[in-house]
């Protein structure tokens, strides 16, 4: 099944016709196929492992979707306008991030004009993110999702919330959010781990119904995350 939301087209069609955005290269200017922006945080945590993620994700969403996308590894500093380029940010790791204020004022202006963020612990992360998101949104706290939110059920089904990809403490997978308004802006997802599913086959050994599971639920996010970034006026 290929399916692409009216939201999505509409998304896409502004970002191919968009002028271009002062102080950024031209080869840097806005794409009219949908991007991944890795980000690079400061704070020592691996925010640049598994680069086959986001390659292989765009290329499972070529497949299953009919949604532009450029499969390639692309990061992007925190600290940089370019966040701005990118209608998706993802950002991973095992150890401690770090945001300076600046950088926290430029996420949530990221967040605030449209931008979504995809957050994965990819063990080790939780207490890290959890105190650094708190300077992005200082009044607010992570809210879990029920299993009914759209973004487990916008392209593929998810009944259960996040799938079990790694096993870390024995816990139960969880998603959890940060909203604008009734807009989810921020996913995080706990136990889960979809993005070590999205590596290479021969990185994590994950066996494929673990692989394909992690694909999909990828896939959800992208799809959400174009539909949502277009709905703001």
């Amino acid at each position: 099944m290929r399916v692409l939301s009216v939201a999505a087209v509409a998304l896409l069609a502004a970002i191919s016709a968009a002028a271009q955005v002062p102080g950024i290269s031209q080869d840097q200017q806005p794409s009219s196929s949908f991007r991944i922006g890795r980000l690079k945080y400061s704070g020592g945590g691996d925010w640049y492992n598994d680069p086959s993620a986001e390659v292989n994700l765009l290329q499972y969403v070529r497949q299953n979707t009919n949604i532009p996308v450029e499969p390639r590894y692309e990061y992007v500093d925190i600290a940089s306008d370019n966040i701005f380029l990118y209608p998706m940010l993802f950002l991973t790791g095992h150890g401690n991030v770090n945001f300076s204020p600046s950088e926290a004022r430029r996420l949530r202006a990221y967040l605030e004009s449209g931008g979504f963020l995809y957050i994965d612990d990819d063990y080790g992360l939780d207490s890290a993110i959890r105190r650094e998101m708190k300077k992005v949104f200082p009044d607010q706290e992570f809210i879990e999702l029920p299993f009914s939110h759209p973004i487990y059920h916008c392209h593929f089904h998810f009944p259960y919330g996040p799938p079990k990809i790694h096993e870390h403490d024995g816990k139960p997978p969880q998603g959890f959010g940060l909203f604008i308004g009734d807009r989810l802006c921020v996913l995080y997802t706990y136990e889960s781990n979809p993005s070590d599913g999205w590596a290479d086959p021969d990185v994590h050994h994950d066996p494929p119904e673990k692989r394909e599971a992690a694909l999909k639920f990828g896939t959800n996010i992208v799809v959400y995350a174009l539909g949502q970034r277009n709905a703001l006026p």
